[in-house]
């Protein structure tokens, strides 16, 4: 249920009573009580606040006195006013633009709701309870952090003086049931012969990049394709935050390390994927490449370690190649681009690009096979590829269709024992 907007002076009211008793709440709490154990401290905390305000003599309704007391327990046991967002499944993104201005993301489409912070102080609070269990901080010196919830859910988090606007979170959450490769094709994010194509690809150990904008899905399409690999193999999972929901036993999750406030002790996902080559990985699996650490998870795919994947920002298969290319000189090695190219022809096998649409729908537009190099030129060719046939009340309409061409590694697939019908790829025999 959303809450309604206050008046002004209501709501005024409504914080001065929320912080008066929440203030006398802490002081008389326990400082040995444990946390964790939410039910018995939300239990002690109904029977602390029912009582003082039985002495105090305040005449409040029921839904008022329900919703200060729910009010007060997401400020001492979760995270403020983000609290009923975080609980709404509806919700995709939470974007905090200062204390006054709070938008969600629901189906695709931004709409601003009617819930605010006290303060700029009150911000910081809450971003103070959301990075400090995992080690990460944000003051003046580090005014902007990447950070997780306990439920993988990615945030971002940027301060003044760089944001104007008063302290800045974006949230994207995860869905709390983790979802499947029946859930995407459901949704019409693929099509039934797409995915069992993929799920072969993953089992027959090709490296896969995924590739699209900001919000297109790509995580959530990571871990589908990431369900697919079988049990028994070591995986080696790289993240700047860990949010990567594999359902295997044998995972070993890495997370980078920002520097600490003298300016030491940092962790890149590059020294993460240089050391993982040190432990027996079978696949590795990088959250994201932003820079040089794409020249070593190409080293590592050319190297015996097939199968790994990983994802990054690109608009088109075409451009993901580019992206590659210009990250892999990021790493500081002279390299010509001859050279950086039979790299990614060699080791990348297929890139599976993903757009958000228009009607806030995500789908895979592109499955596309790297065949190597001819010339200078790194040769792509595209398995499926995504039509739109139309724009009805709101919603594209289309499908991923085969383009009617094999890739040239089904014999990869053939020695794992996956025999394809040529039905999958549009051919008929």
């Amino acid at each position: 249920m959303r809450r309604q907007p206050l008046a002004p002076a209501a709501r005024d009211s409504f914080v001065e009573l929320k912080s008066e008793i929440q203030s006398k709440l802490i002081a008389e709490l326990d400082p040995k009580i444990d946390l964790s154990k939410k039910d018995e401290v939300r239990n002690t905390i109904r029977n602390m606040f029912e009582e003082y305000l039985n002495e105090s003599g305040m005449v409040l309704t029921r839904a008022q006195r329900n919703s200060l007391f729910e009010a007060i327990i997401a400020e001492i046991l979760g995270y403020g006013p983000l609290e009923p967002l975080l609980q709404d499944d509806s919700i995709s993104e939470i974007m905090v633009n200062g204390p006054n201005h709070i938008y969600v993301e629901r189906a695709g489409k931004i709409e601003k709701v009617p819930i605010q912070f006290d303060s700029d102080e009150h911000v910081m609070r809450i971003i103070d309870r959301i990075v400090s269990p995992i080690g990460r901080r944000v003051d003046e010196s580090q005014p902007y952090v990447d950070a997780r919830l306990p439920d993988g859910s990615r945030v971002n988090i940027i301060i003044p003086p760089l944001a104007l606007n008063g302290p800045t979170i974006t949230i994207r959450k995860f869905s709390r049931n983790r979802l499947t490769a029946e859930d995407l094709i459901r949704f019409g994010s693929c099509t039934k012969e797409a995915m069992e194509f993929l799920k072969a690809c993953v089992q027959a150990r090709l490296n896969i990049v995924i590739s699209g904008g900001t919000g297109s899905g790509k995580t959530t399409l990571l871990n589908v394709l990431s369900s697919f690999i079988p049990e028994g193999e070591r995986i080696i999972t790289i993240e700047n935050a860990a949010e990567l929901q594999l359902h295997q036993e044998h995972v070993v999750t890495l997370e980078s390390r920002p520097p600490n406030i003298e300016g030491r002790g940092e962790v890149t996902i590059r020294d993460l994927v240089i050391n993982s080559l040190r432990m027996r990985p079978d696949r590795i699996v990088v959250g994201e490449c932003r820079g040089g650490e794409t020249l070593d998870m190409l080293q590592a795919m050319n190297t015996g370690h097939e199968g790994s994947m990983t994802t990054l920002h690109s608009n088109s298969p075409r451009d993901t190649l580019a992206r590659m290319e210009t990250m892999s000189l990021m790493a500081g090695m002279d390299l010509p681009l001859r050279a950086i190219r039979e790299q990614i022809a060699s080791a990348v096998d297929l890139v599976v690009h993903q757009e958000r649409f228009r009607d806030g729908t995500r789908k895979i537009t592109h499955i596309s096979e790297v065949q190597g190099m001819e010339g200078d030129v790194i040769v792509m060719q595209d398995i499926f590829v995504f039509q739109q046939t139309g724009y009805e009340n709101g919603r594209i309409i289309g499908r991923l269709r085969p383009t009617g061409i094999i890739p040239r590694f089904m014999d990869r697939l053939e020695e794992h024992d996956i025999h394809l019908p040529p039905q999958i790829f549009g051919v008929r025999r």
